[in-house]
């Protein structure tokens, strides 16, 4: 009865120990860093009442007869998994994702853990928040962050330019102005009368008799013309002539064998003449025999031998005399004003289209002045390549009798002018002081394969005193050819000469400027100088690095955190506070730097949470509960069974 006594006493205490591993658990399910435990139970050596015995000749080997004598808690471990990561965005809030611990020391010994609250104190020490330990970095010391130091400038040294050239060449292309409509050689429309005016005149009419009919030129409005038959019923052929000239514009009548030819003054398909019968039945169209369908002029492509007066633009014939003013700019910016005289005769230039462009090219020396028979079109084109402000305008004098419709064929910029491609980038460098020069670099291209470099400064006082013109050439694969590199000798207002190097490679040809098919993408895209800088923030590398963010673009390493590991990590022993020092069964220490040899990353503006899960907890704890009840149980029937004896007495 003893055994079972104490057979249930041993159950109470072992599950009476597993509900405080169950509660210390549950206690600390929001204390970060931690890690849950679990208890482990083992059986105590059995009572043996029979030994087991071997086989025999003539009975079988029997199985040795055993009691237990209860059981008994034998070991409490530690469940490392990794915990929820809870983001707390401060920057010394560190985090283990991995394997590893964080050290400290309290000054007597190093101690380590996953709880990374951690900052500076008033000597800018790394220490933990909760103890003031010091934080030691991955050679076991201590360390500071020195927030309040300043980056000295640093001068340029280096420039490096990069990018792509385009292999397709846009320049130099020369500036042409061309006629805007093509000039045509115009034919009058014109119409021929069918009647023949005997001995000058139409017979056989009604005496005293108006005759009518309407003349539309051109387009314009209907003009109507009537002429009156005399007392022996015949109309004169000379005053059907004086009177259409004298009431119809832009029309000439005249008397060709006898019969009546109508002509428009303009040419081409502008040209029209329409002839509509009277309607009153006295109709003048029948006495002259005229038809009544639309007219029309026609055109063609104007040639050097064509007179200006055939042009459709041509209002007005010219006459020797008049005067066709030329006016402009030549493409060395030289201002053109001279004065065409119409006509053959002694200081008079011309009557074709021939003769003008020849006259126009004389005025015009630094351009050649071309009139092409295929289109029609006069051109100007300069006889230097680039951007020019060429310009023609071709107008009649006030006094000129003849006019045309120069407007029509006015002169406008066909191709516009470029230089030979030109691409410009600019970078900012420093001087020894760290005070900011602006430098232009502008490559122009020489060839299909070579472009020149020149450097320049923009800053009062700042001169380049020798350098800075290279000349880049490239392969047939468009890569930079040789080196590429170069250098340059400045001088900033205020300072002494300063040199840097100019890098086209890079790191490989085609890193640095190339030359391929595209668009044009060169930018200096490097420079190794900045100015004083201060502290303007601070960051936690995945490797425990501090990166320090200075306000002018640096970034400098300022410390790390040392992470420890052990090749037992359940060897260590917790000291509380989340704090956990070594054993004998932890093993040799490792000290470093993360994200090395299996260890783990930190993870900056992050704390580790406990890995309690709180429902397995509560499961565990109930099936401790009923253990404890049953040995409770034992007990009590125990208890019974010894009563009961007793009362045998």
């Amino acid at each position: 009865m003893a055994r079972a006594l104490l057979s249930a006493l041993g159950g109470l205490r072992a599950h009476q120990e597993w509900i405080d591993v169950i509660g210390n658990n549950l206690a600390n399910a929001s204390t970060p860093g931690f890690k849950s435990s679990r208890a482990l139970f083992s059986s105590i050596l059995a009572q043996t009442l029979r030994e087991g015995s071997p086989p025999s000749n003539t009975l079988g080997g029997s199985n040795p007869v055993q009691i237990g004598l209860g059981t008994t808690m034998r070991m409490v471990d530690r469940d490392v998994s990794q915990g929820t990561l809870n983001f707390t965005g401060r920057t010394f809030d560190l985090a283990m994702r991995g394997e590893g611990f964080f050290a400290v020391t309290d000054g007597l010994r190093s101690l380590y853990t996953r709880v990374g609250t951690f900052g500076l104190d008033a000597d800018s020490n790394m220490v933990d928040l909760r103890t003031g330990f010091r934080v030691l970095d991955g050679t076991g010391k201590s360390f500071k962050i020195d927030t309040n130091a300043s980056v000295p400038p640093k001068p340029t040294t280096q420039v490096m330019l990069a990018g792509n050239l385009p292999a397709n060449v846009g320049g130099p292309i020369s500036e042409v102005l061309s006629t805007t409509n093509p000039l045509y050689e115009g034919q009058p429309a014109n119409t021929l009368g069918t009647a023949v005016a005997a001995g000058g005149a139409f017979t056989g009419l009604t005496p005293s008799t108006t005759y009518s009919m309407s003349i539309t030129m051109n387009g314009s409005t209907a003009q109507s013309v009537s002429v009156t038959s005399d007392a022996t019923g015949q109309i004169l052929m000379s005053d059907v002539v004086n009177e259409i000239n004298s009431t119809v514009p832009n029309v000439v009548a005249q008397d060709v064998g006898g019969q009546l030819q109508l002509t428009s003054t303009l040419t081409g398909d502008a040209s029209t003449i329409l002839v509509t019968p009277s309607q009153t039945g006295n109709d003048l169209v029948s006495v002259l025999g005229l038809s009544t369908s639309l007219k029309v002029g026609s055109q063609s492509v104007a040639t050097s031998s064509t007179s200006i007066n055939s042009l459709p633009a041509n209002t007005k014939d010219y006459v020797a005399g008049d005067v066709l003013q030329i006016s402009g700019v030549d493409a060395d910016g030289t201002v053109v004003d001279a004065d065409f005289v119409f006509g053959t005769g002694v200081g008079q230039n011309g009557t074709t289209i021939g003769e003008l462009v020849a006259f126009v090219g004389a005025q015009y020396p630094q351009s050649t002045v071309e009139f092409d028979a295929a289109t029609g079109e006069i051109s100007v084109t300069s006889n230097t390549p680039g951007e020019s402000d060429m310009a023609l305008v071709v107008t009649d004098a006030p006094t000129n009798t003849g006019a045309a419709n120069w407007a029509a064929n006015s002169f406008a910029v066909e191709t516009q002018g470029t230089g030979p491609d030109t691409f410009q980038t600019s970078i900012q460098v420093y001087d020894q002081a760290g005070v900011g020069h602006v430098v232009n670099f502008t490559l122009e291209r020489i060839d299909g394969k070579n472009w020149s470099m020149k450097t320049s400064l923009t800053g009062a006082g700042d001169t380049v005193l020798s350098g800075g013109a290279a000349t880049i050439s490239f392969g047939d694969d468009g890569n930079i050819l040789g080196i590429g590199n170069s250098s340059v000798t400045v001088q900033f207002d205020g300072q002494s000469p300063q040199t840097f190097a100019l890098s086209f490679a890079g790191d490989s040809a085609s890193q640095g400027v190339t030359q391929f098919g595209g668009a044009n993408s060169l930018v200096a895209d490097f420079q190794d100088g900045y100015p004083a800088g201060s502290l303007a923030n601070l960051s936690v590398n995945n490797d425990g690095s501090i990166t320090g963010f200075y306000s002018n673009g640096q970034t400098f390493d300022l410390g790390q955190f040392g992470i420890a590991s052990f090749p037992n990590v359940l060897g260590l022993s917790d000291v509380g506070d989340g704090f956990y020092a070594e054993t004998g069964n932890s093993g040799q220490l490792r000290l470093g730097s993360a994200d090395f040899a299996g260890v783990g990353e930190v993870v900056g503006g992050a704390l580790e949470e406990s890995n309690v899960i709180t429902a397995e907890e509560f499961v565990r704890l109930i099936q401790a509960q009923r253990g404890f009840q049953a040995n409770a149980r034992i007990i009590s029937i125990q208890d019974q069974m010894l009563e009961e004896a007793v009362n045998i007495v």
